[in-house]
């Protein structure tokens, strides 16, 4: 053939390898899951070749994250394996802010945490599929004790610096496991109770090694607000196992030590929505700039924080996201999100009323639907109410300071006679407008775990206030002085005091419940206080009577027993048997010793994160599990419910959620980095 004709058809294969893809939306094009692809996956099945295209205001966004380096070219941001979304209706728009509000920082904000958010993988939107983000591709070995996952090629954090499997190791060997920066590791990222052996086998490639199998391991990942993953070419200049010079280095820049400022950029916390440098000290974030160093630590997120302060904060798109549309325009659309802090629960719902948010649900109460139905076209908004997972509970604390009380709070009498004296069909009435159900707190979800029975959702929810005397008169709390109100033992006044906050229960709910127990003889007040206060007392071992949403799916504790064993949650959730947790942690140095059923339940949950979810043998564990959390009754359920997903009619891509929950970290599932504003 001649060098002619030669030229001639390597000009045509190269006519043919440019050509334009399809704009391609919708979860049904093709791929090996809904609404995303590989990009040579998406390049053979639409036999093209991706173009990529840029926010046109990216260079000017990236100008306002402080300390961040000059923007390097487009094709040098975008993996060399991006991972493609076919949006749910259209290949949007850049620009806009979303705005958002919550209560306060560390207050409500999980919602527009979840939008912002990525890990490893994730829930696809049926809740039940999981697939890949971060991580391209996964492999476990047959007996679930080896996991292997590969990551992108060309992936960089939004400071321009590659991104890799050495991120993921120095996260667990170096943060995770370092005592000077983390004081213990949360249960659900060890194995057995020790740690995980992880190793990077090459740039994209690391191993995951359990102590037992652990086939849920990965599926935590695709629900927690922790991400594993830090950037090690920032942190381990700091950090003192990596650079000897490192407490020089910190003390240059102002601080104590090396581990100071790991801690100062990382903060103690895999919970992202601490204050970051930017609000913790202003001062310490201008000399980090000035020395070369970003204000904010590096993030693989589609929006990074430029702004932040007790009013609210602001972020804007990440120049380096890893994700591109089927037209090859790089995510996110929108610039902005600006997220102010309402702590007030009428100020809030004026501000929904009026149109001032795009999107919010952490927090939205049922009893705020009403008036958010009446005036969602004047707002320009919609209102979904849908099912969650989890519902409002009680509990008394356990290891009470006041020695006392906690005896009385131990007897099964007293929590079943507390549990039975609750009206639910009155909350349903008059907080849920009728559209929720009675049901026991049983740990599992029990409308979508296939081994709750009905005997279990029913147990000790009836209203029966004669069998909650009986059962208060058995508990030894009686009417010692004839005023009408249950004493304790010794005579002494037996008061109860509920502090809430309303992002975790509604004030409806706590007058209610509050009057059923003083209807028995147990006299109970109430007194609302904010999220932050809440769960610092509870965690303090403050507080006697305990309330928030619990609950978790099937696949959540599969992975994640921290709601069963001591203090039955996180920092986060209802939280009760501090001391009990104590004594476990010190080895009986200090705490209280737990009743044996304590350890019957370790042993259960522990068998149960071996197997494979939805096996025979995980669902038989599984029962048991579930028929002892009744039994026991530390935490006592109300009533499950709808709750509202509000959104602006201008944000387009939109897709209500399946249910209203934390429980699979809010919008995770559901692509928030291709929405876009249509005004």
């Amino acid at each position: 053939m001649s060098k002619l004709l030669i030229a001639g058809a390597m000009a045509l294969m190269a006519g043919n390898a440019v050509a334009a893809c399809p704009t391609v939306t919708g979860p049904d094009a093709g791929g090996a899951y809904p609404h995303l692809f590989e990009k040579s996956e998406f390049e053979s099945i639409q036999n093209c070749t991706l173009s990529f295209n840029e926010n046109p205001s990216i260079k000017q966004l990236n100008g306002r994250i402080a300390g961040n380096p000059k923007l390097l070219p487009l094709a040098q941001r975008i993996p060399q394996e991006p991972l493609v979304i076919a949006p749910y209706k259209s290949i949007g728009k850049y620009g806009g802010i979303l705005n958002g509000i919550s209560k306060s920082t560390e207050s409500g904000t999980s919602d527009f945490l979840s939008v912002r958010h990525v890990n490893l993988v994730r829930f696809s939107d049926d809740l039940a599929t999981v697939v890949p983000n971060v991580a391209k591709s996964w492999q476990w070995n047959s007996d679930f004790t080896v996991l292997t996952v590969n990551l992108r090629k060309g992936h960089k954090w939004s400071d321009s610096a590659p991104f890799g499997a050495e991120d993921i190791a120095f996260w667990y060997n170096n943060i995770l496991m370092d005592k000077n920066v983390i004081e213990k590791p949360k249960d659900r990222f060890l194995s057995a109770g020790k740690a995980v052996k992880v190793k990077a086998l090459n740039a994209t490639t690391v191993e995951f090694t359990m102590n037992e199998p652990a086939p849920g391991f990965l599926d935590n990942f695709a629900q927690d607000y922790a991400q594993p993953f830090l950037p090690k070419h920032l942190l381990e200049k700091f950090h003192p196992a990596f650079n000897k010079d490192a407490d020089k280095l910190a003390k240059a820049v102002g601080f104590d030590n090396g581990y100071a400022l790991v801690n100062f950029y990382y903060g103690q916390s895999d919970w992202k929505d601490i204050p970051t440098p930017l609000l913790k000290d202003k001062a310490a974030t201008e000399r980090l700039v000035k020395a070369g160093y970003t204000a904010i630590m590096p993030s693989l997120e589609s929006f990074l924080v430029v702004e932040d302060s007790l009013e609210g904060r602001r972020l804007v798109a990440n120049p380096y996201f890893f994700q591109v549309d089927t037209a090859g325009n790089q995510l996110p659309y929108i610039n902005e999100i600006s997220e102010v802090y309402i702590g007030d629960e009428d100020i809030q719902t004026a501000k929904l009323i009026s149109g001032e948010v795009d999107y919010k649900a952490q927090a939205v109460n049922l009893p705020q639907a009403p008036v958010l139905l009446e005036n969602k076209d004047i707002g320009n908004y919609e209102i979904s109410l849908r099912p969650t997972i989890a519902q409002t509970t009680f509990a008394f604390n356990l290891t009470d300071k006041n020695v006392e009380k906690r005896a009385i709070f131990n007897d099964l009498n007293f929590r079943r006679a507390m549990s039975v004296a609750i009206k639910r069909d009155q909350i349903n009435d008059i907080a849920y407008f009728g559209l929720g159900v009675p049901t026991q707190y049983t740990g599992f979800d029990a409308d979508s775990t296939p081994f709750i029975t009905d005997k279990l959702k029913n147990s000790w929810i009836q209203f029966d206030q004669k069998l909650a005397k009986q059962l208060l008169d058995k508990a030894g709390v009686v009417d010692l002085n004839g005023d009408g109100l249950r004493d304790l033992p010794s005579g002494k006044k037996f008061e109860l005091n509920i502090q809430y906050a309303t992002q975790g229960t509604s004030t409806e709910v706590v007058e209610i419940v509050a009057k059923n127990w003083t209807d028995v003889g147990v006299k109970t007040t109430i007194k609302e206080v904010t999220s932050d206060a809440y769960r610092n007392s509870q965690t303090a071992n403050d507080l006697s009577v305990l309330s928030w949403v619990m609950g978790r799916p099937l696949v959540s504790i599969a992975s994640n027993t921290e709601i069963l064993v001591p203090p039955y949650g996180s920092f986060f959730d209802l939280r009760t048997g501090m001391l009990w947790s104590q004594y476990l942690e010190t080895n009986g140095a200090e705490g209280i010793a737990p009743p044996a059923t304590v350890a019957e339940m370790k042993i259960l949950t522990d068998d149960f994160v071996k197997l494979k979810v939805g096996t025979e043998q995980s669902n038989k564990v599984g029962i048991q599990i579930a028929e002892k959390v009744v039994d026991d009754l530390f935490i006592i359920g109300t009533v499950k419910a709808v709750s509202p997903i509000y959104r602006s009619k201008a944000l387009a891509n939109f897709e209500v959620p399946k249910t209203s929950s934390y429980e699979f970290y809010r919008m995770y599932p559901y692509l928030p980095s291709q929405w876009y504003l249509t005004n």
